[in-house]
């Protein structure tokens, strides 16, 4: 059986109001968050209709908008909700998410990833 075919997003910029300390989430953050969805067909059947498949600019602008919602205290937080609204609205059969934070000295970032659905 073959792999299903996936969509990327890479890099994906959130702005957000997260961390532990109510100071840290005073201001604003930048994350980044790497998305891939996993669909139940396959790219050839789609026949080059938008419509077969998941609108990753759309996907884009409602992960944005979820991540400037609320403050959160844990990236966890944000990643799991991330899953949820991809899988329940875009129809995903399967998401893998990377999330991102630039805040510890002396490292890139620290990271979270998750995997949800098939």
């Amino acid at each position: 059986m073959n792999p299903p075919d996936e969509i990327r997003i890479s890099a994906l910029r959130l702005s957000t109001h997260i961390g532990v300390p109510e100071a840290e989430r005073a201001s604003s953050q930048v994350l980044e968050a790497d998305i891939t969805l996993r669909i139940t067909g396959r790219f050839e059947a789609m026949n080059d209709d938008i419509a077969a498949t998941i609108d990753y600019a759309a996907v884009a602008s409602r992960l944005q908008t979820l991540a400037a919602e609320r403050p959160r205290k844990l990236i966890e937080t944000l990643a799991a909700e991330m899953a949820a609204c991809l899988l329940d609205e875009f129809h995903a059969s399967g998401v893998t998410i990377e999330l991102r934070k630039r805040i510890l000295p002396d490292t890139d970032h620290v990271a979270v990833r998750l995997v949800r659905g098939i």
